[in-house]
C-alpha cells in the first residue's frame, strides 16, 4: 500500500545555492507520514487521548542522490516495510518526475505517556494488515 504526498519546493526550503537544504527533507517526509496516516483515517491526537500512545522516530537511514531546487513539484512517497508490536518500519522517498531524489528508512515505535515502548494500538494495526 503505497502512500504519494505532492509537495512543492518554496524559496525557504532552499539554502545559499538555490537547492533544498538537506534537513528540509525530513519535515517533507513527516509531512508524507502524518498524512499517510490521517488517510488511513487514524487521528493520532484520539490515539494519543484513548490509548496513551504516540509514535517517536527512532531511527533514520537516509541517503541523498540529487538535489531538489527552489519550485520543483515533487512527490514523497511512503511504504510499510515492517510491522511488530510497538515498531513500524517505513521507507520514503522523494521523487521529481520519477527520479528518486532523496530515500529514507525511518524506524518509528510507539511510546506511552511516560515514554516507555508500547504496543500498536490494534485499531491501527488492522488498517495497515
Amino acid at each position: 500500500m503505497s502512500h504519494r504526498f505532492p509537495i512543492r519546493v518554496y524559496y525557504e526550503d532552499t539554502d545559499l545555492a538555490g537547492i533544498v537544504y538537506y534537513a528540509n527533507y525530513m519535515k517533507f517526509i513527516e509531512r508524507g507520514r502524518s498524512e499517510w496516516v490521517r488517510e488511513l483515517g487514524v487521528d493520532q491526537a484520539a490515539m494519543k487521548r484513548d490509548d496513551g500512545v504516540v509514535f517517536a522516530v527512532r531511527r533514520v537511514e537516509a541517503d541523498y542522490n540529487s538535489p531538489a531546487k527552489y519550485d520543483d513539484e515533487l512527490i514523497v512517497t511512503t511504504d510499510v516495510e515492517t510491522m511488530t508490536g510497538a515498531r513500524l518500519v517505513v521507507r520514503q522517498t522523494v521523487e521529481r518526475d520519477g527520479e528518486t531524489l532523496f530515500s529514507a528508512l525511518v524506524t518509528l515505535v510507539a511510546i506511552g505517556e511516560n515514554g516507555a515502548p508500547a504496543r500498536l494500538p490494534a485499531a491501527f494495526r488492522r488498517k495497515l494488515n
